[in-house]
């Protein structure tokens, strides 16, 4: 593998093709990050200056180097490493400046959060001028709806948790005219759950699982939360999420006090509207604490089924150990990796269940 380095204006500074060990990864609800590491030579350390950027061929995502230290060790020899996140993590840089309600289409709401941090800002200060929002056309992006409330969150947070939610991906690429563009996007399903696209299986059948390892737990499981919203002592506004009973219910409390039943604008919202941002806190918090079934391995993504031609970051795929443990599931990764031991590509899996309650990871 090669990168190329580019500065702050976009231009083309220098070419890494010789160093230790270098790994990239891009994921497809979560920015991505890098890590090269390389020899202390002058050439390469003067290029790879912080706040530039860098660009593997074999990606379409652009990582921005955020770190740079040098190692010396006298046996092993002195070391260069640089590392950084991908352009998702410009996000990150934003929080929801003032309190913001959304109630509706999910893009929309996702558009108005982008503008008022970077494409058209109240405080000038904040404002990205090559930033851009691509609407996506595809209608299982733009059927999806949202109801929720926001003042202070961290950006990259909020866009995270919504994709997590509704099963959609985020990317933030650089374009032939070297603008930001941010854009909503869901992989296809390639599993034996359906019958519209070709299957693309990972198994010991197909000679291209090399190894795996399967667990599951229900430790951390949490299927009802108390939400408590605004308000003191008995005057507080309490909702309950979820409806599972007995030894299999089990509980824990979401403090919403922050969401506020008035808007911006000083209107109030109705009970169902509060209480729908409540829900959607008390959902929020039974996402991070889903039933753990993992699945985990090497697989080959060079041969067989290969990479960016039969299968692409976000898209559903079917899953086998030699145990037939099997089902669909999410390719949330890529990463390409080199060392001494040479050269290999290979997904992430998050396993999927039919009622969406259980989720894992296979790599």
């Amino acid at each position: 593998m090669f990168y190329y380095v580019l500065n702050t204006n976009f231009e083309a500074v220098g070419l890494i093709d010789s160093y230790k060990s270098a790994i990239w990864t891009d994921r497809y609800q979560e920015c991505g990050d890098f890590e090269i590491m390389t020899f202390p030579e002058t050439s390469i350390m003067d290029v790879m200056q912080t706040d530039y950027y860098l660009v593997n061929p074999s990606s379409s995502h652009t990582m921005i180097i955020e770190g740079r230290e040098v190692d010396t060790d006298i046996d092993e020899g002195d070391y260069f490493i640089a590392t950084g996140r991908s352009l998702e993590s410009i996000l990150s840089r934003r929080i929801v400046w003032t309190q913001t309600s959304l109630d509706g289409n999910l893009q929309n709401g996702i558009k108005q959060l982008i503008t008022d941090a970077f494409i058209s800002p109240t405080v000038a200060e904040r404002k990205i001028p090559n930033f851009i929002f691509k609407e996506s056309t595809d209608e299982r992006i733009t059927s999806l709806t949202m109801e929720a409330q926001y003042t202070g969150d961290v950006l990259y947070e909020v866009i995270k948790d919504l994709c997590v939610a509704n099963n959609i991906g985020f990317k933030i690429t650089l374009d032939a005219g070297n603008n930001f563009v941010f854009e909503l996007y869901k992989g296809d399903d390639r599993s034996y759950a359906q019958t519209q696209n070709s299957y693309v299986i990972f198994s010991p059948s197909f000679d291209n699982i090399i190894d795996s390892q399967y667990a599951e737990t229900s430790k951390e499981y949490k299927n009802v939360s108390l939400v408590g919203g605004e308000g003191e002592g008995p005057d507080r506004k309490y909702i309950s999420v979820g409806t599972t009973s007995g030894l299999l219910r089990r509980e824990i409390f979401t403090d919403a006090r922050d969401a506020s039943s008035e808007k911006e604008d000083g209107t109030k919202l109705t009970t169902e509207e509060y209480n729908n941002i409540l829900t959607a806190r008390g959902q929020k918090d039974l996402d991070a604490n889903k039933y753990a079934k993992t699945f985990e391995g090497e697989v080959d993504a060079t041969q067989g089924f290969v990479y960016d031609k039969d299968f692409y970051l976000g898209d559903i795929v079917q899953v086998e150990n030699e145990y037939k443990m099997e089902g669909p599931s999410l390719v949330s990764e890529i990463i390409w990796s080199e060392d001494e031991n040479g050269y290999k590509c290979y997904p992430t899996f998050v396993a999927q269940n039919e009622d969406d309650k259980k989720e894992g990871e296979i790599t």
